[in-house]
């Protein structure tokens, strides 16, 4: 039987456990739990409400084992309060896996589109029966922002191209409306296809458009002109100027005194309309460029300014 000082000694210990023990959760903060609907006993988001339990058991843990290191209580109820910390969070796990399945669930009911663009006529109405299996689907959404644009190009053009492309350099393409004549847009060279149209004798290229403005349409006719290579000081002609004989490609150049001869041109780069001279030309001498079915070196032409008018019935340059 333990004496007077042995008592006192226990006494003492039991009053600093008393101490040192974790104050439950105050009656004031379960009342504000419950009324806030956190912890309502008739159901309600019981999540909220474990996992603050979790957290209480969280921090007695902590402070038995404090008491632990100071040889204040046994290990048997640290281990306890472990296995119930681990119980606590196993329910609070479970909890965010029914909620995680729920939201799964919900959003087997929305249907999202899987990229952004314009969206065609439906192709079913309110009260018609749908399935998944169903071919057309309800509704086509067509990508616009970018937008690519596929044309074709003489395999004769394709060397530089393919140059240009394996050199990295990005290549501009415009885009033109169907009379070529109002530039739409401009955007980049995407890529070359990998074989030739021996029927045609073109390949395919592909460019890409940000189409930010929306002013190009899902299988709209453009007229697209790659922009290759920048040359300054070029000699540019009109193209009906261009003449083709068994010579080679010629123009009729008007002389000093309205006559005109004969001139052997080496072409450069040409475009719908106008045609770069890289040799046979200088700049400022004038050909010409209508009425030159009858024409032969030393005939007399009248020469017509844009705008002006020619008279007699003389070709005009």
């Amino acid at each position: 039987m333990p004496d007077k000082s042995d008592l006192f000694e226990i006494m003492q210990t039991t009053r600093a456990m008393r101490r040192l023990k974790p104050d439950p959760v105050p009656d004031a903060l379960i009342r504000k739990i419950i009324q806030a609907g956190v912890c309502a006993p008739n159901g309600g988001n019981t999540q909220r409400w474990r996992f603050l339990v979790l957290k209480d058991a969280q921090i007695n843990l902590a402070r038995y084992r404090e008491l632990l290191a100071r040889q204040l209580i046994a290990k048997q109820q640290v281990d306890d309060q472990a296995a119930l910390v681990g119980q606590y969070a196993g329910a609070v796990r479970m909890d965010q896996g029914l909620i995680d399945n729920a939201r799964l669930q919900l959003t087997y009911s929305h249907i999202t589109a899987p990229i952004s663009g314009r969206v065609g006529l439906r192709l079913v109405d309110a009260g018609n029966m749908v399935h998944a299996t169903d071919p057309n689907g309800l509704l086509v959404i067509t990508q616009v922002q970018p937008i690519a644009v596929l044309f074709t190009l003489p395999e004769d053009n394709l060397p530089p191209i393919l140059g240009k492309v394996r050199a990295g350099e990005r290549l501009t393409v415009e885009a033109y409306d169907r009379a070529g004549q109002n530039k739409i847009a401009a955007g980049a060279l995407l890529t070359v296809d990998n074989q030739i149209d021996q029927s045609t004798g073109t390949t395919r290229l592909k460019a890409i458009f940000p189409n930010d403005d929306d002013v190009l349409f899902p299988n709209q006719f453009v007229n697209a002109r790659l922009l290759l290579d920048v040359r300054k000081g070029a000699v540019i002609v009109p193209l009906a100027g261009i003449q083709r004989g068994p010579q080679g490609t010629f123009v009729y150049l008007v002389k000093p005194d309205h006559t005109v001869d004969v001139r052997q041109v080496t072409l450069g780069p040409t475009s719908a309309t106008d045609a770069a001279i890289e040799a046979g030309l200088s700049a400022g001498e004038v050909i010409v460029i209508e009425g030159v079915d009858k024409l032969r070196a030393g005939s007399t032409v009248q020469v017509r300014t844009p705008g002006g008018e020619a008279s007699g019935s003389r070709p005009s340059a």
